[in-house]
């Protein structure tokens, strides 16, 4: 266990310095590279239901994404996370400036009392985020496992996709499990079917 901590840790660092590395504007134009793979992506546009997060952290700024395929009539759903167990509860939402509201956190999250709760099993494309991935499609998270819990629970006919600059595939992530890992990852240079 140990031994997989330290592991991350230096995945982590190794992304870290890469993606510290570049200017704001290499980051915004691969970003612009990412956004119009997954526009072009056949399973995102035919889904009625996208599972999507805002943005937190060193991820994928996701705010644009949502914005956008909001504006195609998309349906979009975003997690509400709870202290119970880590649990996730779903909710769509229809505009992202009145729908959503800051958590303790500072994270945004859809308001429960504007927006309707949607069960895991009428997602049919959901976009994990995560800090690194290979591509066998294993991800390390943010350390609080609520994406990883997530990935167990989704239908099976669920699209399981990552978000990911090509700076943060490492060459293998240590996993406890493969049942926690992407189907398919989008990067700036290419999309990356699991192995």
């Amino acid at each position: 266990m140990e031994e997989m901590k330290n592991t991350k840790n230096s995945v982590l660092a190794q992304v870290a310095e890469r993606l510290g590395a570049l200017t704001k504007e290499e980051l915004a134009e691969k970003y612009n590279c990412i956004e119009n793979k997954l526009f072009e992506f056949a399973n995102f546009m035919e889904a009625n239901l996208a599972f999507l997060s805002t943005p937190a952290g060193t991820q994928i700024p996701t705010e644009d994404i949502i914005r956008k395929a909001l504006n195609i009539e998309k349906g979009i759903v975003l997690p509400v996370f709870t202290d119970a167990k880590n649990s996730i509860q779903l909710y769509k939402i229809m505009d992202y400036d009145k729908d959503l509201v800051t958590n303790a956190n500072d994270v945004l999250e859809p308001n429960p009392e504007r927006c309707k709760k949607i069960s895991l099993d009428d997602i049919e494309i959901a976009i994990i985020p995560g800090l690194a991935f290979d591509d066998k499609g294993g991800r390390v998270g943010f350390g609080n496992n609520y994406y990883s819990k997530l990935i167990t629970k989704l239908p099976e006919t669920c699209r399981k996709v990552a978000l990911a600059y090509e700076d943060q595939i490492v060459d293998q992530i240590q996993m406890e499990s493969r049942k926690f890992t992407v189907d398919i990852i989008i990067t700036d240079k290419r999309v990356i079917y699991k192995i």
